[in-house]
């Protein structure tokens, strides 16, 4: 059984790595082949899943909101407005298409907010003339560094949150400031290897002024609206300690009272939804349920214990290292998902010696910023990297890693420095 089920996550990574067969097939497919083999029966299935309801319906929710957002046309407007600003700028436009994107994902899908930004960036830089590269592995860099910054940032966070039993309020005292210091290393990298190529003519500037960002909006309703009810949802978030509601039934509920504002029938918002992300969450959590049942979960959780010696330093820096590097092979979804049981693992052996949260932000770090090492490494990358080759502007795996490799292991390093000197 244990070789069978090594082999069935193997090869379900491989296929969805080379792209073989549809990732949500692979995941399903995968869990349900040790289910019929006998890893696991219906009920661990059922209770897998169950125990996981609350990111499902989370990501539901936002994912409706997200929809009539994105109807708005708010997003291009934005980008517009700050090219604008900077007066079309390239550097200066770079840094604030970033820290939007940072922004946006942290509250947003991120995968949505990279969808909307790249092809606007893709336009801007040509307008300018410029090579859109440096824009577009900005943005999606962003995208994940700004994930890291809250518990609804990245559906890592989200599993995180979830297995740690950590709240809104503590990813943002303790992820958030890793995320501001990882996007100014971030910004500070791309002037050192782009600035120089980043120089255009006032005539090139001056057709930027010239766009006209009012023709991006079309529906101011749905837009107030949408801005209203995503606030709100904001709110009950960070007070949800207080109001002890939920993260899923106030995500829900500002999806369903949007959708009855904007008239929306249920047919409309349910197209919105990413049911494939969906369904490969449930195959994930199916076949995560598998390996733990395997007992090789609790295999890698000793072996950690083993080689740090039990010290607690030791293993929180391993932690997220060791997941980083698996994030930049099999994705930070799944990385999440798995080292999270290793984390349960190894709490009880160190719980007298340090505070065992320092293990969950560890591999929140490892899991965001090590997502940035790989175009494997976070759905936000694959997406970008799909529609940035519809824009134009190609990026091929060795060309992202050459870039996304620098970007993760300096943060990473910083990462390193921040976990010491706060919680060790």
């Amino acid at each position: 059984m244990l070789i069978l089920g090594i082999a069935i996550f193997i090869i379900v990574f491989y296929c969805i790595i080379t792209e073989k067969i549809a990732a949500p097939w692979a995941t399903m497919s995968g869990g349900l082949a040790m289910s019929l083999i006998g890893i696991m029966n219906e009920e661990d299935v059922l209770e897998a899943i169950y125990s996981r309801l609350e990111i499902l319906f989370l990501l539901i929710g936002m994912m409706m909101i997200v929809l009539l957002i994105s109807e708005t046309g708010v997003f291009q407007w934005f980008a517009i407005k700050v090219a604008q600003l900077v007066r079309g700028e390239p550097f200066k436009l770079i840094i604030l298409l970033s820290v939007v994107t940072g922004v946006c994902s942290a509250f947003l899908d991120n995968v949505t907010t990279i969808l909307l930004m790249a092809p606007v960036s893709i336009l801007l830089a040509k307008q300018l003339k410029l090579n859109p590269f440096p824009f577009v592995i900005t943005e999606v860099m962003s995208a994940n560094i700004g994930g890291l910054a809250t518990l609804i940032g990245d559906p890592t966070q989200l599993i995180i949150g979830a297995e740690g039993e950590l709240t809104f309020n503590e990813f943002l005292i303790n992820t958030a400031p890793m995320s501001i210091i990882s996007m100014v290393m971030l910004l500070v990298t791309v002037y050192l290897m782009y600035g120089k190529d980043m120089e255009v003519s006032n005539e090139l500037k001056a057709k930027i002024m010239e766009l006209d960002s009012s023709r991006s909006l079309k529906d101011l309703k749905l837009l107030k609206q949408s801005i209203v009810i995503f606030l709100l949802v904001i709110i009950g978030f960070i007070l949800n300690n207080f109001v002890d509601k939920g993260l899923a039934i106030i995500s829900l509920s500002g999806a369903v009272f949007l959708s009855l504002l904007s008239k929306r029938t249920p047919k409309e918002m349910f197209e919105g939804v990413e049911w494939e992300t969906l369904f490969f969450f449930i195959g994930l959590f199916m076949m995560i349920k598998g390996i733990e049942n395997l007992n090789i979960i609790k295999f890698i959780g000793d072996k950690l214990i083993l080689i740090t010696e039990g010290k607690f330093a030791s293993a929180t820096i391993s932690l997220m290292w060791i997941s980083a590097g698996f994030t930049s092979i099999i994705g930070n979804v799944a990385n999440a998902a798995t080292f999270s049981k290793i984390v349960k693992i190894m709490e009880p052996s160190f719980q007298h010696i340090g505070n065992t949260k320092a293990f969950w932000w560890a591999l929140s770090f490892g899991s965001c910023l090590g997502g940035n090492m790989t175009m494997l490494g976070s759905a936000t990358n694959v997406v970008a990297v799909g529609a940035s080759a519809k824009a134009g502007c190609k990026i091929d795996f060795i060309k992202f890693m050459k870039f996304g490799a620098i970007i993760s292991i300096q943060n990473l390093i910083m990462a390193t420095v921040y976990l010491y000197f706060r919680y060790l």
